[in-house]
């Protein structure tokens, strides 16, 4: 259940940098990774926060392509450290959608 609930909080962030992309006519991303890395170079995020979401979309994909070889002691650092990091995208996407220009 703890896998799953961070797939889709994963997912979801993916999904949020995909949508941004396209809404700001950005370079179109290659992986999910890139996603963010777009997000960080284009300024709509902190370069460090966008590292952070890479290294989360890369776990991403260890979850849905590897789970049967899972470290379970990495989920647990995953867990403990980097739900700070989904929610710090959450802040930014916040302070985005509160912007007035950001809509023009």
């Amino acid at each position: 259940m703890v896998l799953h609930a961070m797939l889709v909080g994963i997912q979801a962030a993916i999904d949020i940098a995909t949508s941004l992309i396209a809404k700001e006519d950005l370079e179109k991303p290659t992986t999910y990774r890139e996603a963010f890395e777009i997000l960080g170079q284009a300024g709509l995020i902190p370069e460090e926060l966008a590292e952070e979401l890479s290294d989360l979309a890369g776990f991403r994909n260890v979850l849905v392509h590897v789970y049967w070889q899972l470290d379970l002691d990495q989920v647990y650092g995953v867990l403990q450290n980097d739900l700070k990091t989904l929610k710090s995208f959450l802040q930014e996407v916040k302070e985005l959608l509160g912007q007035d220009s950001f809509f023009e």
